[in-house]
């Protein structure tokens, strides 16, 4: 049985991005779409990011990256992510995206990515498609998850 509580999304900016205009209209797209959005505000690190979504409980963790350091931060995330048991959330990142860096972000487990000029509908379409559908008994398990890694 799956819960019927809006998809939580948890927003983050890397890095020393310091451009969150764009940020902040892809949250209100989402929460215009019926998402439950958190947005971390700048210059997040991959551990700020990690606690983040564990502390949210989030089904989607979110970055938005203009910086061009997209790569190296999703490289320090993933492990962190892995670790914290959120292997099985809906990872994407949308920004300022070379072509050539899609498939890398792929290989890392960011399933969705979005450049720059993605319609905010199509985003918010996949997520809706991809974000993953959890239990009662998966949620509390990430409650625990969460107040283990507080202490």
């Amino acid at each position: 049985m799956t819960s019927d509580r809006s998809i939580r999304v948890l927003l983050a900016k890397p890095g020393l991005d310091g451009h969150d205009q764009g940020a902040k209209i892809v949250a209100r797209a989402m929460i215009d779409a019926g998402f439950e959005v958190r947005y971390t505000g700048l210059r997040q690190t991959p551990e700020q990011v990690r606690d983040a979504a564990l502390a949210h409980d989030a089904d989607v963790v979110a970055l938005s990256s203009m910086a061009g350091a997209h790569l190296a931060f999703c490289r320090r995330l993933k492990p962190l992510l892995e670790a914290a048991g959120l292997a099985d959330r809906l990872w994407i990142i949308g920004g300022n995206i070379p072509a050539p860096d899609v498939d890398a972000l792929r290989a890392l487990g960011f399933a969705g990515v979005f450049p720059v000029g993605t319609p905010l509908d199509a985003t918010c379409d996949f997520i809706r498609a991809h974000a993953p559908r959890r239990t009662a008994e998966a949620r509390a398990g990430a409650a625990r998850t969460a107040e283990e890694a507080a202490r």
